[in-house]
């Protein structure tokens, strides 16, 4: 499969995870990777690769890859990584990446990433914050918002991304220092 070809299935499909190789036809998986976070289909992405390349590494993070593996890892840490980006968390990268992987967001985190008239989450990730920060769970959330379970899981996967958060907990005080939301 060429990497247009993973970006347009993506934006059709709209997968939760997208488990995607760093080496692609046309353009490279980080590249893929990039467009389709920038699509907006909410799919979490975990890079896979024969190299584990620091600077490959870097790349896919700030593209927005949820994680980073390479093709020597076991089929249960493969499903695991998948797992884990399904839920909305964070996949650990490999040990030589671990400490890279919080360098690179410590260092392209924007200074003020909640200046007045842009909007850091959408309207309803922010109503979603906010019955979170209310103590609310998933099935309260639905059910106060009118939709599935499921599609609140889908609006916690971007914000995790937005919030730079691996949780609930640390996406309601990334909220929270940002003025998105408040504590009652």
């Amino acid at each position: 499969m060429t990497a247009w070809e993973a970006i347009r299935l993506a934006s059709e499909l709209t997968p939760d995870v997208i488990l995607m190789d760093v080496t692609m036809p046309n353009c490279d998986g980080v590249e893929a990777c990039r467009q389709v976070i920038e699509s907006g289909t909410g799919s979490r992405i975990v890079m896979l690769t024969m190299h584990a390349d620091q600077e490959v590494l870097a790349d896919a993070i700030r593209a927005g890859a949820a994680g980073y593996l390479t093709k020597d890892c076991s089929t249960r840490e493969i499903a695991e990584a998948v797992r884990m980006a399904a839920e909305g968390d964070t996949v650990p990268v490999p040990t030589t990446g671990a400490p890279m992987l919080d360098e690179v967001r410590r260092l392209d985190a924007p200074l003020d990433m909640h200046s007045e008239g842009e909007r850091v989450v959408s309207k309803r990730e922010e109503e979603v914050l906010q019955l979170i920060a209310d103590g609310c769970s998933t099935p309260e959330v639905a059910s106060q918002l009118y939709i599935s379970q499921k599609t609140v899981k889908n609006h916690l996967a971007p914000i995790y991304q937005k919030l730079d958060a691996r949780d609930r907990t640390q996406a309601v005080l990334q909220a929270v220092r940002m003025g998105i939301v408040s504590l009652s």
